[in-house]
C-alpha cells in the first residue's frame, strides 16, 4: 500500500473452543491480508489487543488452501492453535471451498498444517513436538513466580510445537485453578526461549480430564483464555509420559477468566495428535487498514 493510503478489509472475530459466544478464546481474523506490510499487521494486532490476530494471504505452496500469518500484540508466531481453528472457521463461513472435501491445508511459518472438518467442529494436526529440559534455575524461578514449590511439580518440559511453552504438571486440577501467579515476575523471565508457561493438572472425575492455564505476559498476553498450542504441549507431554492411558480426552480452560472452553484431544494410531473443538463468530465487518 502507498504511504498515506487506506483500504477497508473484511474482518471477523471468532470465539474458539466454544459454541457459546463470549465463552471461548477470541481471535481477530483479517480475511484479506494481501498488500499489508508486517508493520501494519503488527500494528493491527496491537490494536485488537487479543492474544492473537491473523491475516489470511494467498498460499505459496501448491498443496495449501491459504497462508496464515499470526501475531500476538507484540510479535509474530510461526504457529498457534486457536488462531488456526478460528481462521479456518471464518474462511469456511466466508465461502472457502476446500481443495479436498472435509480437509483444509494451512500454510504458516511452521509449514503445512492439516485440518479436519468434522460436523461443526474443526481439528488440526499438531506439529511434531520437540522437547527440551528446563534447567533447575529456570524451574525454580518459574515455580516462585507461580507461587508453587518446585518440588511439587510432577512433570515438566519445554515443548516446541511452533509455539514454545514451558509446560508444567501440578498434582491436581484444583491446584491449577487456584494459582495466583506474579505476572511481573513471569514477564521478567522473558520469552527468548519460550513464549510463556502452560500449567496443567488432572481431574479425578467430571466432564474434563485435564485443567489447563497458559501465561505469556512477556509477549503481551498475561493469561490466554483457551490456548490451542498450550494444550498441544500438554497433550505431547501426556503422551510422552503416558500420564493418561487413553486415546482421547477433553481439557477445560478459561474458568479463571470467566470463560468455559473445551479442547478435544485425540492420539491417532499413526502418531499424530489432533486438537479441536467448536467455534462461533461474534463480530463481522470491516476495518480500515492504513499505511
Amino acid at each position: 500500500m502507498k504511504a498515506g493510503s487506506a483500504r477497508k478489509v473484511a474482518f471477523r472475530q471468532v470465539d474458539v473452543f466454544t459454541s457459546v459466544p463470549f465463552m471461548g478464546n477470541p481471535v481477530a481474523v483479517i480475511l484479506d491480508g494481501e498488500g499489508l506490510s508486517t508493520g501494519q499487521m503488527q500494528s493491527i494486532a496491537n490494536w485488537t489487543n487479543l492474544s492473537e490476530t491473523t491475516f489470511v494471504c494467498a498460499p505459496t505452496h501448491p498443496d495449501a488452501d491459504y497462508r496464515l500469518r499470526i501475531f500476538t500484540p507484540r510479535s509474530e508466531l510461526p504457529f498457534a492453535g486457536h488462531p488456526t481453528l478460528g481462521s479456518a472457521h471464518a474462511l469456511l463461513q466466508q465461502g472457502l471451498q476446500p481443495r479436498t472435501p472435509g480437509r483444509l491445508v494451512q500454510e504458516c511459518g511452521k509449514g503445512l498444517i492439516d485440518l479436519r472438518i468434522v460436523g461443526h467442529s474443526l481439528f488440526f494436526a499438531l506439529p511434531q513436538p520437540v522437547f527440551a529440559a528446563p534447567d533447575a534455575a529456570q524451574l525454580a524461578a518459574v515455580a516462585e513466580a507461580l507461587g508453587v514449590q518446585a518440588s511439587g511439580i510432577v512433570s515438566n518440559a519445554i515443548v516446541d510445537v511452533g509455539a514454545v511453552w514451558l509446560t508444567l504438571q501440578l498434582p491436581s486440577a484444583q491446584g491449577v485453578i487456584g494459582l495466583k501467579p506474579d505476572m511481573a515476575r513471569l514477564a521478567a523471565l522473558g520469552c527468548a526461549q519460550y513464549i510463556g508457561v502452560t500449567v496443567f493438572g488432572l481431574y479425578e472425575a467430571g466432564n474434563a480430564a485435564v485443567e489447563v492455564r497458559s501465561f505469556a505476559p512477556a509477549c503481551g498476553v498475561p493469561e490466554d483464555p483457551v490456548c490451542g498450542s498450550g494444550n498441544g504441549c500438554v497433550a505431547a507431554l501426556i503422551r510422552r509420559h503416558k500420564i493418561l492411558p487413553v486415546s482421547a480426552y477433553t481439557a477445560s480452560q478459561g474458568r479463571c477468566l470467566g470463560r468455559d472452553g473445551y479442547v478435544q484431544v485425540e492420539f491417532a494410531a499413526d502418531g499424530n495428535i489432533w486438537l479441536g473443538g467448536n467455534a462461533v463468530t461474534c463480530i463481522e465487518g470491516k476495518i480500515t487498514a492504513r499505511a
